[in-house]
């Protein structure tokens, strides 16, 4: 059994959530197509990834993967301060996305993050 969770989150503009529901698939945002896979984040580190990443961007989705669904796509690999980020090494299937939302914070400043 794998510590990491089964669930991780993409970030998406509007324009790359419609991508993504109109062809299935999502190739990725310039900077994972840069970077050569698609950027996840856990629960844990998706509020610091939002600040540091898409500060002042409204109209923000948060799309939740199943990275079991994944299987040998996905790889763990150290980035920010040496935490292991789940990488997607191919297009993020439509199918493997079990939730999506607007991104929105509770009265906290928490990501409220979406469900089923």
């Amino acid at each position: 059994m794998s510590a990491h969770p089964p669930i991780a989150y993409k970030v998406l503009t509007g324009a790359q959530m419609a991508e993504l529901l109109d062809k299935g698939s999502f190739a990725g945002a310039p900077v994972d197509i840069i970077d050569g896979f698609i950027h996840l984040s856990t629960a844990a580190q998706l509020s610091e990834t939002v600040d540091k990443h898409f500060a002042g961007q409204t109209e923000l989705i948060i799309a939740a993967v199943d990275l079991v669904l994944l299987g040998e796509v996905v790889r763990w690999e150290p980035s920010r301060g040496g935490q292991l980020f789940p990488h997607i090494y191919a297009p993020l299937p439509l199918l493997a996305v079990v939730a999506h939302g607007p991104l929105n914070r509770d009265a906290a400043g928490a990501i409220v993050l979406p469900t089923a």
